[in-house]
């Protein structure tokens, strides 16, 4: 068996591995796994991914979990054009340091926003208040801040005049809150400017195919009772 991927694309980090993995020409297997069903709390899955988070990799016996752990083994294997994870130290170590900053800034932030805006009052159906609700604006806007003064500056891409892991990341971040009804482009011309140049370098008809479900999201239909008791007590730890 080759090279097997187990993603659902709602999710920001499988796009990224997605995609990475498309736009490379890396064949692989899809396997999904829809998270709305809770499939990612499944016993079966739990074999690949005990921790029951996606994405997960299976190549032959070797499995792996964590989208930049996974995105790094490819990027390596399949010895991918230097852009995406440069051997220059110092450039390698500016994708390494983006990669490091996202997990608990932009990520945790655009996650929140999605799922307080729409996914808990529409989805599952419980009210969010209108203070929680802007408390979490108020910090994803700190975050894209932070992205475009820290990270993007006057460059053409996150770490410097080439596209790298450190943008295909943000990008797939970002389009969270951009599904949930958030302009976070509005007003931030350098941000909306690299967001364009993201796509194109990546290939706009991939770009919009990876982001079918997440631009669609506020059309998903409330989930039923079991569904809503077997993912509320994740979501609730996911968002805190």
């Amino acid at each position: 068996m080759g090279l097997e991927l187990y993603l659902d694309l709602l999710s920001q980090p499988c796009r990224a591995v997605y995609i990475f993995a498309r736009r490379n020409g890396i064949p692989f297997e899809l396997r999904t796994v829809d998270l709305l069903k809770g499939q990612h709390l499944s016993d079966a899955f739990a074999k690949i991914n005990p921790l029951k988070l996606v994405p997960a990799l299976k190549d032959g016996d070797f499995t792996l979990t964590e989208s930049v752990a996974i995105l790094l083994y490819l990027a390596r294997k399949y010895k991918v054009p230097d852009h995406w994870y440069p051997q220059d130290p110092q450039t390698c170590a500016r994708v390494d340091e983006y990669l490091a900053w996202q997990h608990t800034n932009l990520r945790r932030n655009c996650l929140r926003a999605l799922w307080y805006k729409v996914m808990i009052p529409d989805f599952l159906g419980e009210p969010v208040s209108p203070e929680t609700l802007a408390a979490t604006l108020a910090e994803l806007d700190v975050s894209l801040q932070l992205l475009e003064v820290k990270f993007l500056q006057n460059q053409a891409f996150l770490t410097g005049p080439h596209i790298s892991l450190a943008d295909l990341m943000a990008i797939t971040e970002l389009m969270h809150p951009v599904g949930a009804g958030c302009q976070v482009f509005e007003g931030r011309p350098k941000l909306a400017a690299w967001h364009q140049r993201v796509v194109m370098a990546l290939g706009e008809d991939l770009f919009q195919e990876a982001h079918k479900i997440i631009l669609k999201v506020k059309d998903t239909p409330p989930a039923d009772l079991a569904t809503k008791q077997k993912l509320m007590p994740r979501v609730l730890a996911m968002i805190q």
